[in-house]
């Protein structure tokens, strides 16, 4: 008898070219999953191919500011994931317009081809907060839940790995500055979480091991300030730097001229959402809706960091013997 072969289901991942989208692609082309990463420059996604077999992955071009870029996009989906997001406003690309506008785009084009949905906010998304950044994350997630009743929500803290914007930053300028600045004293306290957690737990929702309809906040094994961040990152990076309190009113006139930049390092908004800590609810650990009640032993920063800061050494992976390790990057 002659076995018929059936194809594997397809899963669209927008913002597949990024950060944490090249894990999530892994994750999935591992699962055996047709991979569609959508995302704004397809010519610039060349990195994902290796991730998975040939024509397993599939670059194509989409905008969720543009709805019929979204709707072709989803075609023939069985599961889409949204992972698009910014961290500041520039031109056309606003909080509203990419993280509630794009989010009910990309729901409402899941639903219209019957795929399920896994959706990426932020730990700490309040519609009553301070931060333009984390209301409109808030309001994206209700346009998700509002569209897709059963969508799956992650709300992950400062995600870490190779490619990261935030200790690969501060990294990079304990190269050259003296000091490394603490906003608002370094006591905003964080739990920095690996990328490759947040892409396991993304996959088991495409899997259907994840219950729909609710939010699941993802933090790492480790509830650290601002200042022991920094500390940590000094300490793989072997150098000594002054730790320099920044008052926040200091930090806000400083941020109003930084915002003004092409890329700016830091902006008024990025100041407000310091004021509040980034971690994981005691609300949602009681309820399982963390990386370990999901069966996901979340990796430590020290565990990890080693393996992709070891460039910002003074003598790279050679300094005292170290070598960069071994973890997946």
């Amino acid at each position: 008898m002659t076995e018929i072969l059936q194809t594997p289901p397809l899963v669209v991942v927008f913002g597949g070219s990024g950060f944490l989208g090249r894990h999530v692609v892994r994750a999935l082309a591992r699962r055996g999953y047709r991979v569609r990463a959508a995302c704004r420059r397809p010519d610039l996604a060349g990195h994902l191919q290796p991730l998975g077999n040939v024509g397993q992955i599939q670059p194509v071009q989409a905008n969720v500011r543009v709805r019929w870029s979204v709707d072709n996009a989803v075609r023939g989906a069985a599961h889409v994931v949204n992972l698009v997001g910014i961290l500041h406003e520039s031109g056309r690309q606003r909080f509203g317009a990419v993280h509630t506008f794009g989010a009910r785009a990309v729901a409402e084009a899941a639903r219209a081809v019957g795929a399920g949905m896994t959706h990426v906010s932020a730990l700490g998304a309040d519609a009553q907060s301070a931060s333009a950044y984390q209301r409109s994350k808030a309001l994206g997630e209700k346009a998700v839940l509002e569209t897709i009743a059963d969508a799956v929500i992650f709300r992950p803290s400062v995600a870490f790995g190779p490619e990261d914007t935030f200790f690969n930053r501060f990294a990079n300028m304990a190269r050259y500055s003296p000091v490394l600045p603490l906003i608002g004293g370094g006591e905003t306290k964080f739990q920095p979480v690996y990328a490759v957690d947040i892409a396991e737990a993304i996959a088991r929702s495409v899997d259907g091991q994840v219950a729909g309809g609710r939010a699941y906040e993802l933090g790492g094994p480790q509830v650290l300030t601002f200042r022991q961040c920094m500390e940590e990152l000094l300490a793989v990076v072997d150098r000594k730097r002054m730790l320099v309190p920044v008052p926040w009113w200091l930090a806000n006139l400083q941020a109003s001229i930084l915002g003004m930049l092409p890329k700016p390092l830091l902006t008024r908004d990025q100041v407000a959402q310091l004021r509040e800590h980034n971690v994981v609810s005691d609300k949602a650990d009681k309820e399982g809706r963390t990386l370990p009640g999901l069966g996901i032993q979340p990796q430590a920063l020290g565990t990890i960091l080693p393996s992709y800061l070891w460039r910002f050494r003074a003598a790279g992976q050679f300094q005292r013997g170290d070598t960069a390790g071994n973890a997946e990057a």
